[in-house]
């Protein structure tokens, strides 16, 4: 796990900062390398090491199935969580700031767990996603209980126009008294998205305001298309 740490220590994260905070989302290219995610895309057919698995249509999800890993997490799982996390704390803060809320996030991943289980959040969140053709995930926020970070990541297993036509990611922003926007992004296999969880920051004429996001999956018209989520607290038990 080592060589992954470096690498997400060597991610320009300045620039990632800047995106979220004009966008409230951000692209990082070839954070994994193929073989990881190819790795990352085995393990979804092992029996063993899941907590829950959803099957999307049955919760007009969407279309699609899902799995939610059980503790301990896979090491690689846990890495991401743990060496993430710590970089984008500082927006997190900023953001609660920015719209006057009294909440300031840990400065370690661990710390937030430990939030989490003093208000029974002890299940973990990451989950890996697998869509077939026809699937799609509807506009969704990922929010488990009282306690929530409000940055989430989703890393790319499969490459778009070779393992699957279709699926592009979605964002959604609803602005008071106005139309939703919508931002639809095709990152590359090994790509990370970051992204906020429920809402963001913009500035207005008379300070910041709260917009309001969404997330989800356009319809895949062809192959299979694997994501991971990495969302960073716990589920209520």
């Amino acid at each position: 796990m080592h060589q992954l740490k470096s690498r997400i220590h060597k991610v320009d994260w300045p620039l990632v900062e800047e995106s979220l905070h004009a966008k409230g989302y951000a692209v990082v290219p070839n954070l994994l390398t193929p073989e990881e995610c190819d790795e990352l895309k085995e393990l979804y057919n092992n029996p063993n090491g899941y907590r829950k698995t959803v099957v999307m249509e049955r919760y007009r999800f969407g279309l699609g199935e899902y799995k939610y890993f059980d503790y301990p997490l896979p090491n690689m799982i846990q890495t991401l969580r743990e060496a993430i996390c710590p970089h984008l704390v500082p927006v997190a803060n900023l953001w609660m700031k920015a719209l006057k809320i009294e909440k300031k996030f840990p400065g370690t991943h661990q710390e937030l767990v430990e939030q989490c289980k003093e208000q029974n959040q002890l299940k973990p969140t990451p989950l890996i996603l697998k869509y077939g053709e026809g699937g799609f995930n509807t506009l969704h926020q990922d929010l488990y209980g009282d306690v929530y970070f409000p940055l989430q990541a989703v890393l790319f297993l499969s490459e778009p126009g070779e393992d699957h036509e279709g699926g592009e990611f979605v964002l959604t922003q609803q602005t008071p008294r106005a139309q939703s926007k919508a931002m639809v992004l095709k990152p590359k296999k090994g790509s990370m998205v970051v992204f906020t969880t429920n809402f963001r920051p913009v500035q207005g004429q008379k300070g910041y305001y709260r917009a309001n996001m969404k997330h989800g999956v356009s319809e895949v018209s062809s192959g299979e298309r694997y994501t991971l989520g990495i969302i960073f607290h716990d589920a209520i038990s």
